[in-house]
């Protein structure tokens, strides 16, 4: 395969990577930086996608070619990517950069506008809340025995429209309300996920994990107190610290350098708050490709628990859930091994005929947790793709 790529001076900055993906594109964006593509010219398991990328013939300047797709959450599932026949890169400083593989067709029209709906919808419980009730004790119990650090513990629901959802009306309205979020669009896994699992950019490595959430009530004064509240929990301090601790770990046997912060700072996004901490640091040579580092880090503590097997086999015992990739990682990867990766969650599974969507939310389970708190917690993190969904 070859590849052309070539900076675009006459692209409205004001289309969004979001009207390029449209209904049937790929999209990983955040702020209007990221990367959008058109055509699938492969598709392939993600731990082939790097020496497919390398054995590409590039031709001229710029990034070049990238692939996007993910990680399912349970470890050793393959994942696919997909490189796009025809691929939009913005970079942080404004640049657009356009790739073509071989010879495919870059006329950038963006998507018509979404047209206004007037669908139905039902919502209903996938997971029997007693069902969840009882995953979240027992796994509160095995911590409470020693067996487990952490454990988090999810919950399904499913969206019945009565026509298809507009995906392209969905990623837009994620733009608007969640769009320092890290937007997603792969086929029919959509999303706007707070975290980032890490980010290559040459010999910079980078991560955000967050745990430990608490809700917005979107009154700033009450808010800001349930901030000072999050960061004073020992409970949501021990499920942060588990989740630092391994995301550092697991990085440094690649890095020369590698610091975080020293204190958790409160994460804001429209509906929840997070506990959250920068981790950045230089890679040794030679460097790893991206992929690579998702794999050691995925699923993080922050999806699965601590230590790892013994929290993913205490999961697939109590909690019925298939996660599918809702826990798993998102991103792309260029030809450099640079790229950017984010946890898959705040996610909406779509069905082939995009009439069913399945949503999974979950929270970290440590000694003090209370299963109705926790009840509590899933339904405020519902909430972010649910109105993107079923807004009207």
């Amino acid at each position: 395969m070859r590849a052309v790529s070539r900076l675009v001076t006459d692209l409205d900055p004001a289309i969004g990577l979001e009207d390029i993906a449209g209904d049937d594109g790929f999209l990983f964006a955040r702020d209007g930086v990221g990367v959008a593509g058109l055509g699938a010219a492969a598709r392939a398991p993600v731990d082939q996608i790097p020496a497919l990328l390398a054995a590409i013939d590039r031709s001229g300047d710029g990034p070049g070619a990238f692939a996007i797709g993910g990680l399912p959450f349970e470890p050793g599932r393959p994942g696919e990517m997909v490189l796009p026949a025809v691929s939009v890169r913005r970079t942080a400083t404004g640049e657009t950069w356009v790739t073509t593989i071989d010879g495919a067709s870059a006329e950038l029209a963006p998507a018509p506008d979404p047209l206004p709906s007037a669908a139905t919808y039902a919502i209903e419980p996938v997971t029997p809340v007693t069902m969840y009730l009882r995953a979240v004790e027992s796994a509160r119990q095995a911590v409470r025995d020693g067996r487990l650090t952490k454990a988090v513990i999810a919950r399904e629901i499913a969206v019945t429209a009565d026509r298809p959802i507009d995906r392209h009306g969905v990623l837009r309205r994620l733009r608007a309300t969640f769009g320092s979020s890290y937007r997603f669009a792969i086929d029919g896994f959509v999303g706007a996920s707070p975290e980032l699992l890490v980010e290559v950019d040459g010999r910079t490595v980078r991560s955000h994990p967050l745990a430990g959430t608490a809700p917005r009530t979107g009154d700033i004064d009450l808010d800001a107190e349930i901030a000072e509240n999050l960061i004073a929990s020992t409970k949501n301090q021990v499920e942060h610290r588990v989740v630092i601790d391994v995301v550092h770990d697991t990085l440094l046997p690649w890095c020369s350098f590698l610091d975080w912060e020293p204190d958790p700072s409160v994460v804001t996004v429209a509906n929840v708050q997070h506990l959250g901490t920068r981790v950045e640091g230089r890679l040794s040579t030679p460097t790893p490709n991206v992929v690579e580092l998702v794999r050691a880090l995925s699923p993080t503590p922050a999806l699965g628990g601590h230590p790892r097997d013994a929290a993913l086999e205490l999961i697939a015992e109590v909690e019925g859930v298939d996660r599918g990739r809702y826990g798993g990682a998102v991103g792309w990867v260029d030809t450099n091994g640079d790229g950017s990766w984010a946890v898959a969650i705040r996610c909406a599974e779509l069905s082939d005929d995009r009439c069913r969507a399945r949503l999974h939310a979950g929270g970290g389970i440590v000694a003090d947790s209370d299963p109705l708190a926790e009840l509590a917690e899933t339904q405020a993190k519902f909430q972010a793709m649910l109105s993107a969904l079923i807004r009207p």
